[in-house]
């Protein structure tokens, strides 16, 4: 077994065990078993699965952040998280409606990498909270783009 814990500047999410951790790592989603090597990598903004390993998985998103993993414990240090039963849907769905509408824009003042962060973010929300499932249906920030 796995002892998970997450934490942000702002509060202790989480600290439960697990058989199966997968992670939203920079370069990819990460899967992390008993006995894994010591690692350490960054995060990006999605969804860390947890449980029984080839099992229904629990859910939370995080924003970014960072990943330890040693001696069969993984320590998630997020900027934010949130776990799927919290997450305000009609609020994410809300948060990726404005960010969309900025990309599209194309104004001068709009900060596009800030914009693109914020759908990024939304999206993860809405996925671990089972608002939107299948990831293959999201819009990749260059669909979001399009006019």
């Amino acid at each position: 077994m796995l002892e998970l814990e997450v934490v942000t500047p702002y509060r202790h999410v989480l600290q439960t065990q697990a058989e199966s951790i997968i992670v939203p790592a920079t370069d990819g989603y990460l899967g992390i078993m008993t006995n894994h090597a010591p690692l350490v990598a960054g995060l990006a903004a999605g969804v860390i699965r947890y449980g029984p390993a080839g099992g229904e998985k629990d859910r939370l998103a995080v924003s970014g952040g960072f990943v330890e993993v040693t001696n069969n414990k993984v320590t998630v240090l997020a900027d934010t998280a949130e776990l799927a039963h919290e997450i305000d849907i009609a609020r994410a769905m809300e948060a990726r409606r404005r960010a969309e509408r900025r990309l599209r824009s194309r104004g001068e003042n709009i900060d596009f990498a800030r914009a693109e962060r914020a759908l990024m973010r939304a999206m993860a929300r809405l996925r671990a909270a089972g608002a939107e499932e299948d990831a293959q249906q999201q819009p990749t920030t260059s669909q979001s783009l399009e006019v």
